[in-house]
């Protein structure tokens, strides 16, 4: 639009015009709004983690942890033949593992 233009706008709205109380409501927002120093720390933070799942990944993470896992199984049910241990126990025992494991993981996202 042109200047006249505006400026014929803005004499047709001029009679109209009410100023409304504030009370502290733009001031409200304005500390509700992220600041820059937090979207970078995100930023940060979402590269990490990006990263370590990409070196896990590429490190073979899944397959040292599935020895690892499958290792401690084995020795775990040998000690329990050894010792009689009540295989149930060791059935709860890991479920209750895989639950904090989960618990974990869940409060870190």
């Amino acid at each position: 639009m042109t200047e006249n233009d505006d400026r014929l706008i803005e004499q047709f709205l001029a009679p109209g015009r009410r100023e409304i109380a504030d009370n502290g409501f733009t001031r409200r927002v304005l500390n509700r709004l992220p600041d820059r120093r937090e979207r970078l720390a995100r930023l940060w933070t979402f590269t990490g983690f990006t990263l370590a799942l990409v070196l896990f990944i590429a490190l073979d993470g899944i397959e040292l942890i599935w020895n690892s896992l499958r290792e401690t199984l084995t020795t775990a049910v040998e000690q329990s033949m050894a010792t009689n241990i009540d295989p149930k126990s060791l059935v709860i025992a890991g479920v209750v593992l895989l639950f904090l494991a989960y618990k974990k993981i869940a409060s870190l996202a």
